[in-house]
């Protein structure tokens, strides 16, 4: 290997270190990244002696939909059928016992129609 000019025999191939979150495996290439972001901020940060109830990612996958589908499935979130899965995921929290995480792209007019992420994993990929 060759680093600014200067050869290094001992080093043979670089470190492979980002991970797909849906299925684990080694991402080669420039991984897929999903965030979490709310469309309105909470009014206050959370307090150190707290956990954020969502952290926004990013989170890195293969490019094949499904991966993100299993993760999301894993984790317990419903995705709203009538988005796709794209860098920006909207949370919503469902009115539901247990609550329940709802991901949306957001970028449709109708109202959400939530289901089971596993359930459409195999017609997405």
């Amino acid at each position: 290997m060759e680093l600014y000019g200067v050869r290094i025999p001992t080093i043979v191939t670089d470190n492979i270190a980002v991970r797909c979150c849906g299925c684990g495996e080694v991402i080669e290439g420039r991984p897929w990244r999903v965030n979490i972001l709310d469309s309105i901020a909470p009014e206050a940060p959370v307090s150190w002696t707290e956990s954020a109830g969502i952290n926004p990612g990013p989170f890195e996958f293969h490019a094949d939909p499904s991966h993100v589908l299993d993760w999301m499935a894993r984790r317990g979130f419903l995705f709203c059928r009538l988005s796709e899965v794209r860098e920006i995921m909207r949370p919503f929290w469902l009115p539901i016992e247990p609550p329940r995480l709802g991901l949306c792209d957001g970028l449709h007019r109708e109202d959400h129609e939530f289901v089971n992420p596993a359930v459409i994993a195999p017609e997405r990929s």
